[in-house]
């Protein structure tokens, strides 16, 4: 039942996964897309706080007094003419009540634009998200390539320890027999030593790589992930590089994002200069008091027309008209270095993918040669035309070979 145990569990820690599964999954999870989309809610309320400025304001105040006895002397006159003083009430307490309403009828322009300012704002954060939606993508195609050549790694640099050791073993052989010097012996077993160390160093990278890929799917650290590439091929594509450049001004998510952003400076800038203006507003409201013996106010309402405006501004507004007008400008300039960086990202990555197709083909031809000088070495080597140094560096040349043919296909399919 242990055995059973513990078979189950290790076939849990392994997951066989392909490209398009880990893209859903890195979407899935990103811990970076969960707070994009909690900065859509947050510039979404930002909208709807800027539409409520459109509404009426209303407030309600009342109160409640207890009050000692004061001391009151009433003057008034009699029908006579002469004066008099009363019998003051006995006032304990007193009670009054407020409702206030105001609806904005005119701010100058500074609500509308607000509004208008805040919409741009929701689309730049939107695009934003759909912009790091993006390098997600990117970054999962990335750590699945850097998996894939780090799984590689390990598997070649496996075989060609095999085959140090055996060659090893074959070697010792000849040396009991007197057939080799010891000083060839320990070139082999030198080989031998360099392979397990480089052996080591490609598992560590594989672990890491392992690693990094199960923090961004969301999956258990431990899970060991066996890559499935079939339907992973070159891409043929007839376009040149100005063609992707030009794609990428149409296409890219932050470059307009950046745009929104600019015309929502635009609109704070109009939202400034309103600010010089007068604002007119409809009030009304309601009052009711009631003092026990003294006094009473029930049914009064109000309703009229309020104007207001701040002197002040014809001196204030000034300085921050030209702060809004200043952050229109960087965001003009930043849209301009954005464009450079666009154009050189694209730029880099084409002669890349450019330089990284030449270099699968040469290195192709190359794993060849490799493989049939390494053959035609060990022949000699077998019938004493060549040294054993000989062996060990096209056994080497061989190694190194198919290693660059895998690893330049991989950076080929990531620059694409």
């Amino acid at each position: 039942l242990l055995l059973l145990c513990s078979l189950l569990t290790n076939a849990q820690d392994k997951k066989t996964i392909g490209l398009e599964d880990a893209i859903d999954l890195s979407l899935k999870n990103s811990k970076q897309l969960k707070n994009d989309q909690a900065k859509i809610e947050e510039a979404t309320a930002a909208l709807r706080e800027a539409n409520e400025k459109k509404l009426p304001s209303a407030s309600v105040s009342g109160a409640y007094m207890r009050l000692n006895s004061p001391n009151l002397d009433l003057k008034n006159k009699n029908n006579s003419g002469s004066s008099g003083s009363s019998e003051p009430p006995n006032v304990s307490q007193a009670m009054y009540g407020i409702v206030n309403i105001s609806l904005p009828v005119y701010q100058g322009g500074k609500i509308r634009y607000g509004i208008e300012s805040a919409q741009f704002l929701q689309k730049a954060v939107r695009l934003d998200a759909e912009s790091q939606k993006d390098e997600v993508i990117q970054n999962t195609i990335e750590a699945f390539a850097n998996l894939f050549k780090a799984g590689t790694a390990v598997r070649l640099v496996t075989e060609n320890l095999e085959q140090s050791r055996e060659r090893e073993r074959e070697l010792s052989d000849l040396e009991k027999n007197g057939l080799l010097a010891r000083n060839d012996l320990l070139k082999a077993q030198l080989q031998t030593s360099n392979v397990e160390l480089s052996l080591l160093d490609a598992q560590n990278n594989l672990a890491i790589a392992n690693l990094n890929m199960n923090l961004m799917l969301g999956l258990a650290p431990e899970t060991q992930l066996a890559l499935d590439t079939a339907g992973i091929e070159k891409k043929n594509d007839s376009r040149v590089m100005e063609d992707f450049v030009q794609q990428a001004f149409s296409n890219r998510k932050d470059i307009t994002a950046l745009d929104y952003r600019k015309k929502a400076a635009e609109s704070s800038v109009k939202s400034t200069a309103a600010e010089k203006y007068p604002s007119l507003q409809l009030t009304g409201g309601y009052i009711a008091a009631d003092v026990p013996k003294v006094f009473s106010v029930t049914n009064a309402v109000n309703i009229g027309v309020g104007v207001s405006y701040n002197i002040s501004s014809l001196w204030k507004t000034k300085s921050k008209v030209q702060q809004a007008e200043a952050r229109v400008k960087q965001l003009a300039i930043q849209g301009s270095i954005l464009d450079d960086n666009v154009r050189l990202q694209v730029s880099r990555n084409y002669l890349s993918l450019v330089s990284y197709r030449k270099k699968i083909e040469v290195y192709a031809k190359a794993v060849e040669q490799a493989r049939e000088n390494y053959r035609i070495v060990n022949n000699k080597f077998n019938n004493s035309l060549a040294t054993l140094s000989d062996l060990l560096d096209a056994d080497v040349a061989q190694l190194q070979a198919t290693m660059s043919y895998t690893l330049a296909r991989a950076d080929a399919f990531v620059a694409y």
